[in-house]
């Protein structure tokens, strides 16, 4: 199964109809543009598109879009507390694209040191990837394809935001803030990398 946020709005991509509002059967690569069109411009919250052979349907998904990778950290401290971001209104983790030679970790690995000023990282495994869909400012139609990894901070150095990314904060947060703060005024991806966390932990 794939979930893709399309203006937040889940699109699932699997072998059964779920149990949701609007479900329709992969027909081929039409039923994929008619799935997007309605939940770019009415007002279905959510769809799933279904079908036998999943990675088929996956595979005709990806090539309606040119596709980005990138890669970022869920960081943890000796606290159990979260490293969040706050970028354009919304807290995020920190994240960016895959540079030409680099493996997913070291992009994980820099986007996180450049975007926290955080050096003392420890990797730990790859948790999951998330996908969305957006717009360039050209009307190109982009996938970003998100690979999440679990890091833990293992200095007592002070994060510093990279305001040149349009970054204003930086800051730990434990599960209550998070709960109370972070939840209602985040994207929906950060929400499943969240819960995959917690189900580890």
């Amino acid at each position: 199964m794939y979930k893709v946020f399309v203006n937040e709005k889940k699109l699932t991509l699997s072998k059964y109809p779920e149990d949701i509002q609007k479900n329709l059967r992969f027909e081929g690569f039409a039923t994929l543009e008619i799935a997007v069109d309605l939940l770019e411009n009415t007002s279905c919250p959510e769809m799933n598109v279904y079908g036998e052979n999943i990675e088929e349907i996956w595979e005709d998904f990806t090539h309606m879009f040119k596709v980005i990778e990138a890669a970022g950290g869920l960081v943890s401290n000796k606290n159990n507390e979260i490293l969040f971001i706050r970028r354009l209104g919304k807290w995020d983790l920190p994240k960016g694209k895959v540079e030409k030679g680099e493996s997913l970790e070291q992009a994980a690995l820099r986007e996180v040191e450049e975007e926290t000023g955080l050096r003392e990282l420890i990797l730990e495994e790859f948790l999951n990837n998330t996908f969305h869909i957006y717009k360039e400012r050209n009307g190109e139609k982009i996938l970003k394809t998100t690979y999440w990894f679990r890091m833990n901070h293992v200095g007592d150095e002070t994060p510093v935001p990279q305001t040149e990314e349009g970054i204003s904060a930086v800051c730990w947060k434990d599960r209550r803030t998070i709960t109370a703060d972070v939840l209602p005024e985040t994207f929906n991806n950060i929400k499943l990398i969240l819960d995959d966390y917690w189900d580890l932990v």
